[in-house]
């Protein structure tokens, strides 16, 4: 039996993600959770410090993205043409300024805060997650239509558009949330505490619990690609060659090395992923 170094180009560790300051977003392979930016994810293993963190404030995020969808056919009001005027000169002057770093869902988000602190007290937990979740979810859709290399004037209609649409329907969608999060925060702290049953444990963001469904691996590999995450940790999975299947179903690049520190580094330096420095037994033809 020989040491193994796991490798984990699709992100699938019971680890610890960082990523730098971006963009805030909702991730649609994470049941359309708000990050925000700079938050830190954590796949917590099964067991007893796993279940403890899904209590009701835990999923008040996943409850927000659901239940922004529910009320977005209720909430439907168009925005205003002073709201959009005034956005888009102000966006517009930014852009130009700095076109090489203007980013149309930050920019739509930035504010989009704006509504947020005019609608929600600081200590509001449950208006502050569903304002957040609604910018998530307008500046999103409105943003995804626009291609990043498109001039300002297009790049901040959509994040006007996005920001304002918000401003319009906020007192609606706090309203509509308000009277679906008992029910929704019991159902959700239900579903946490089933995946801490799970092998691969639950993913909470900034101590918040993220509902990926049956989508873990999509779940992390999106936050790493959208976000940039860096993945530290380890998990363990059977090798045979190049491949190994984690305890998540989800495939790993393996790389056998001798369990050194200098061993790992020589090996990321030739490939460039990053080292997870997880060491498992290796099995052949089904025995450990």
């Amino acid at each position: 039996m020989r040491p193994v170094l796991l490798l984990a180009p699709t992100a699938l560790v019971g680890a610890l993600l960082l990523w730098p300051a971006r963009a805030q977003a909702g991730i649609d392979a994470c049941g359309d959770i708000f990050i925000e930016a700079g938050a830190e994810c954590e796949l917590v293993p099964p067991g007893a410090n796993c279940e403890v963190q899904c209590t009701p404030l835990s999923v008040d995020a996943a409850c927000a993205a659901r239940l922004t969808a529910e009320c977005s056919g209720e909430c439907t009001a168009d925005p205003s043409v002073d709201c959009t005027g005034s956005c888009q000169a102000s966006c517009e002057a930014d852009c130009t300024a700095e076109p090489g770093r203007f980013e149309c869902s930050g920019s739509c988000q930035a504010d989009c805060r704006g509504s947020c602190t005019a609608t929600c007290d600081d200590d509001d937990d449950e208006c502050q997650a569903s304002c957040r979740a609604t910018c998530s979810a307008s500046c999103d859709v409105e943003c995804e239509a626009v291609p990043p290399s498109a001039e300002c004037d297009a790049q901040c209609e959509a994040s006007c558009n996005g920001s304002c649409e918000v401003e319009a329907n906020i007192d609606c969608q706090v309203d509509c949330q308000a009277d679906g999060y008992v029910d929704c925060r019991v159902d959700v702290q239900g579903e946490c505490e089933a995946a801490c049953d799970l092998r691969e444990g639950a993913l909470f963001c900034d101590g918040q619990f993220v509902d990926h469904g049956d989508n873990l691996i999509e779940c992390i590999d999106a936050l790493r690609d959208l976000l940039d995450i860096r993945v530290e940790g380890d998990v363990r999975g059977d090798c045979d060659g190049n491949s190994c299947e984690g305890e998540a179903s989800g495939s790993l690049s393996c790389a056998v090395g001798d369990g050194s520190d200098e061993g790992g580094a020589a090996g990321l330096a030739l490939i460039g992923l990053a080292l997870v420095g997880a060491s498992v037994r290796r099995r052949r033809g089904g025995a450990a």
